[in-house]
């Protein structure tokens, strides 16, 4: 006959390390994952404004070019963007007002020349993760501390910035008439 050991087994403080230590790195690893889809989101919502300034810009541009007569003006308003009124048709250069990724609202800063519109900004102060590696046309967004700052004009080598009481400045840094940025969706 064999002799069997009937002493317990102190096992138990063992398997409760191992499952607080999996719990712990289960736990890190969700946190980890939760930051890099948030940094994930945020450099989306960037890619998606610079999508939307070009078109606002490529817009204004459309609005501009297509003045009739001589003498070219800028749109009065972002609507006049989405119905521009000078034509007898129904003439579209967007297709709407677009909302903003970073603010979720349709809410843009303009920059104002002579009472018309010749860029907007998202009015967000929140500093964006993208400061380099901009195309050529926005390459004046490099070290911009807030997404404020990333201006989208027509003509897009005007330099601008988004800062009460700035001017807007032409290509060769001569101010434009009375340039000056105002916030607000459509005036």
């Amino acid at each position: 006959m064999a002799i069997r050991n009937l002493a317990p087994r102190d096992e138990g403080g063992y398997s409760f390390l191992w499952v607080m230590f999996t719990v712990a790195a289960l736990a890190m690893s969700t946190a980890l994952a939760g930051i890099v889809w948030s940094t994930d989101v945020r450099r989306q919502k960037e890619r998606e404004l610079i999508f939307v300034g070009r078109q606002f810009a490529d817009a204004i541009g459309r609005y501009y070019e297509s003045t009739p007569g001589a003498a070219k003006e800028y749109p009065p308003s972002l609507d006049a963007l989405v119905a521009d009124s000078r034509f007898l048709g129904v003439r579209r250069h967007l297709r709407r007002i677009y909302v903003d990724p970073i603010t979720g609202t349709t809410q843009w800063g303009t920059v104002i020349v002579a009472n018309r519109i010749v860029g907007v900004y998202s009015e967000s102060a929140v500093e964006p993760l993208k400061v380099g590696n901009f195309e050529p046309t926005e390459a004046l967004f490099a070290d911009s501390k807030k997404y404020s700052q990333w201006v989208f004009t027509y003509p897009t080598d005007l330099k601008v910035t988004a800062s009460p009481g700035d001017l807007v400045l032409a290509p060769g840094g001569q101010p434009i008439g009375n340039a000056r940025p105002v916030s607000g969706n459509n005036n």
